[in-house]
């Protein structure tokens, strides 16, 4: 399936916050609700939504392709309204079809999954994005090697989605290491900060070795405390990598603090 050719799209990298805190009107989360709740008005309202979730990852990119997804409460712990939230976007089969079409031609493997549900890497930011939750939603895996150049080569693949009307959206955390997020140390926040400055510099710069520095962001400062697993930066490898051909620098559209730790979200648009 092909959209007709519209105003090319842009691509966002945003953080989904902790759990479902964000839904669940978390004082912590107050700066990043707010963001995810407003971000869409600077935004062309998509046709669809390609959305990678740092909370899926498989052997090989997989793509959710059941027309009505269901949802994935994949965390525990929390209240037990965190447990009936609902988001009833429908699923796009055909654009999955499209999808893969894209990523075989570029000789990335690809399957779908007509199983799975939304997770919370995916109904949390978007439930505050698009609340009417009426715009098709196709979400896709990482792939469980988290290697940096081979997730900038799946977004390059997709790039031509931008101007078919989807709106390519990474889910994921710009600092992520649970145990810093609530251990009290002061040195916690310049620490992410360090990082936070590096990553902000990189994308936003449109510098010609933007991708090498990303492919070796493990150079970064701080970058293993900042990301002791990968798992939730590698969604914004796939932004860069969809965007950087046509759109070769970002825009740091928030900049926030969630549990003492420097938090960004980037557009490109």
């Amino acid at each position: 399936m092909t959209y007709a050719n519209s105003a090319q799209m842009p691509v966002l990298f945003v953080p989904h916050g902790g759990g479902p805190l964000p839904l669940l009107n978390d004082a912590n989360h107050r700066e990043l609700r707010s963001y995810l709740s407003k971000v869409a008005e600077t935004i062309p309202t998509p046709k669809a939504i390609v959305l990678v979730t740092a909370h899926w990852e498989e052997a090989q990119v997989t793509l959710s392709s059941h027309s009505h997804p269901g949802m994935l409460f994949d965390y525990y712990g929390f209240p037990p309204e965190a447990y009936t939230l609902s988001y009833p976007a429908p699923g796009e089969p055909q654009l999955a079809e499209t999808i893969a079409s894209l990523l075989k031609a570029s000789g990335i493997e690809v399957r779908l999954d007509n199983q799975r549900a939304f997770d919370h890497g995916t109904f949390v930011p978007l439930k505050l994005m698009y609340p009417e939750a009426n715009i098709p939603v196709v979400q896709m895996s990482l792939v469980q090697h988290l290697d940096s150049s081979a997730h900038i080569a799946i977004g390059e693949a997709l790039a031509s989605l931008r101007t078919q009307g989807v709106l390519i959206v990474g889910s994921g955390m710009s600092f992520h290491n649970m145990r810093a997020f609530f251990s009290g140390d002061p040195k916690v926040l310049p620490r992410s900060q360090a990082f936070d400055t590096w990553l902000t510099d990189v994308v936003t710069s449109g510098e010609h070795h933007a991708k090498a520095q990303l492919i070796d962001w493990q150079s970064a400062p701080e970058a293993r405390f900042s990301h002791p697993r990968e798992e939730h930066l590698i969604p914004l490898h796939v932004c860069f990598g969809a965007a950087h051909l046509q759109t070769s620098k970002a825009t740091h559209q928030f900049s926030g603090v969630l549990f003492n730790t420097a938090i960004s979200a980037y557009l490109w648009s």
